[in-house]
């Protein structure tokens, strides 16, 4: 379900989208207004929903409103005035609508709403895997880094162990794994080893033990201090 929003000078203009807003099940109508001023106050508490905006309206144009808007809204835009199209499209609008508004070309507009939905979801569920190099020529693995215990580094290639599944050989340098997994959830504590913080259980001196690892994992003197610091930042009830 989305939240949604209409902004128009003109009621019978707000009176139409309310009628195709209906016949819509996932969309929610929260507020209409004939005021431009009102409505970037409504929008301002619209966070991921949708605005259906008009381009021409006195005081402040539905542009120069596109313009003020802080917070991460969807923005359709309304109007009997092809020519502001292109600027519409330049502040990144989901699409563009034409007056007098027949519904088909409404619901075409909203369901690019849902299309770019699915495209963001599908980037963010791939943003969870890398593919790597393995020992079989031509084969590249599809691996879940969520389900990396740790990276043990090995020259030119590296072991990736896995939960519950058998080590993974893979012709990449820890580094460059370093750099890709470093800003979800992995850290380099040894020029030898990145483990998953995610699995993490104790440190034991200068020594780390994770989740299924029948052995600990060295801390490498390179590697300590900023380690230590990274650990001293999470440690609750410090003396």
């Amino acid at each position: 379900m989305i939240n949604c929003i209409i902004i128009d000078d003109e009621q019978h203009a707000i009176d139409l989208l309310c009628e195709h807003v209906k016949q819509v099940q996932h969309l929610n109508l929260i507020a209409t207004t004939t005021d431009p001023i009102k409505g970037l106050e409504l929008i301002a508490n619209l966070e991921n929903g949708l605005v259906f905006l008009d381009v021409q309206m006195p005081n402040l144009t539905g542009i120069e409103l596109l313009k003020l808007i802080k917070v991460d809204v969807r923005v359709i835009l309304t109007t009997a005035y092809s020519e502001y199209a292109l600027e519409g499209f330049e502040h990144a609008v989901v699409d563009y609508l034409l007056k007098p508004i027949a519904f088909p070309r409404f619901l075409k507009s909203v369901n690019r709403l849902w299309t770019k939905k699915s495209s963001d979801q599908f980037l963010s569920e791939a943003d969870h895997y890398l593919f790597v190099k393995t020992d079989q020529k031509g084969k590249l693995l599809k691996i879940d880094h969520r389900l990396i215990l740790l990276i043990e580094g090995l020259g030119n290639y590296v072991l990736i162990h896995l939960v519950d599944q058998p080590k993974i050989t893979a012709y990449l340098k820890l580094k460059d794994l370093s750099d890709q997994l470093s800003d979800k959830g992995f850290y380099r504590v040894h020029k030898s080893y990145l483990i998953s913080l995610r699995f993490l259980t104790a440190i034991e001196g200068n020594s780390v033990r994770l989740l299924n690892v029948s052995s600990s994992v060295p801390i490498g003197e390179v590697y300590k201090q900023a380690f230590f610091d990274f650990v001293n930042s999470k440690q609750l009830g410090k003396q």
